[in-house]
């Protein structure tokens, strides 16, 4: 693993700006496409901000088609991992239930036809068989889906798989290296990172939640805010069976089994911006009552405080990821604000900015509804639609 200590290169082809899964990722593809890259990482080692702290959890149930493609194609690449590369990223299909309220129940059974369109196995269930998945009281709920594809994937080892993969093909990754300026200069960026300058004709930003602070430097504008997301676990043997993902779509709760323990949380709705990854436990009561309405069951399980940790989305204004060339800077590329499902699209993220790199647009799929300037036009905020 390279340190602080290694000397840094002064000039390099692309500077990729973090080192969680999307920064790994798009390292990866950049390298083994011939591109100089040089990583730096503020933190002492990979996935240390959104990725590590995330809930793992990965599916192609969405309800447009450019999330499907990205969900779909990254899960594809995940499973493939070792056959591909070797190495085991920690990919399990354990699946994903959603439990759909009556009012939701059109709207979904439109968004299982486009999946479905798009490749996605996809099951449509009656309310007594999803029970036989993870029983639950049906008041209110129409039926459910279920992604058997769906799982889990380990953020930890995704994350190193991809920066092993960067550094065989010859790049550079440095921790403890946070950017503190950064200004262009004739055809390439000055950036100033731990103490040092390098100059690099590209930069990509996947700083996650800092994002937009990497981007202020630069005199860019990124909408990113970080913002807590809280996970509750009960004691380890609690549960008699494992528990698949498994969503209420009307209340927004979610649990799912992790080894002996069963995971859960919901969204605060008032939770404030900012980077904070202390345990709220005073919303853990409000996210029992509502668990415990829906999954009985939850209200007899043992927690234990040890089991628990917070970590944070990196939100943009409207849920959906920043990724592309900035309109002011071409050779400035964002990929950054997946707002809690960028481990799940990290694989495809990562190509398509090495797409970008090379070509100079993503041309391969139709991405402009990520394009970041969309948030200049008063309509952009929710043109993509979202299963949950």
């Amino acid at each position: 693993m390279s340190t602080s200590n290694s000397p840094m290169s002064t000039s390099v082809d692309v500077l990729v700006i973090g080192a969680g899964v999307i920064g790994a990722s798009s390292a990866c593809h950049l390298a083994r496409a011939g591109w100089r890259t040089l990583v730096v990482e503020a933190f002492g080692g990979p996935a240390q901000g959104s990725t590590g702290r995330s809930f793992a959890s990965i599916r192609s149930q969405w309800a447009d088609p450019l999330n499907i493609e990205l969900s779909r194609r990254s899960i594809h690449a995940y499973r493939s991992f070792p056959a591909d590369h070797g190495i085991d990223v920690g990919y399990r299909p354990t699946g994903y239930l959603l439990l759909v309220p009556d009012g939701q129940w059109e709207a979904q059974l439109a968004a299982v036809d486009l999946q479905r369109a798009h490749g996605v196995p996809v099951e449509v269930l009656d309310v007594a068989a999803a029970a036989r998945i993870t029983p639950f009281t049906p008041d209110g709920i129409a039926g459910a889906t279920w992604g058997p594809t769906d799982g889990v994937v380990d953020p930890h080892l995704a994350t190193d798989a991809y920066l092993t993969l960067a550094r065989a093909a010859g790049a550079q990754v440095l921790f403890r290296h946070p950017v503190t300026s950064i200004f262009p200069e004739r055809d390439a960026w000055v950036v100033t990172t731990g103490g040092q300058a390098c100059h690099a004709r590209y930069v990509v930003n996947a700083a996650g939640g800092w994002s937009g602070e990497v981007a202020a430097l630069a005199g860019l504008t990124v909408p990113v805010a970080h913002s807590r997301r809280n996970i509750y676990a009960t004691a380890p043997g609690a549960l008699p069976d494992p528990v698949p993902m498994t969503i209420d779509l009307g209340s927004g709760m979610y649990v799912r089994s992790e080894g002996p323990r069963l995971l859960f949380g919901a969204a605060r709705p008032d939770q404030l911006d900012g980077y904070d990854v202390s345990v709220d436990w005073p919303w853990m009561e409000s996210v029992l009552a509502v668990g415990a309405a829906r999954f009985g069951w939850l209200a007899d399980l043992p927690l234990d405080r040890s089991g628990c940790w917070a970590g944070t989305y990196e939100n943009s204004p409207d849920r959906h990821g920043i990724l592309g060339a900035d309109p002011a800077a071409p050779t400035w590329i964002n990929a950054c604000g997946f707002s809690g499902h960028g481990l799940m699209q990290a694989p495809e993220i990562g190509r398509l900015v090495a797409e970008q790199v090379e070509t100079g647009a993503i041309t391969s799929i139709d991405a402009s509804t990520l394009r970041p300037d969309r948030f200049a036009t008063a309509t952009s905020a929710g043109q993509l639609g979202l299963v949950f």
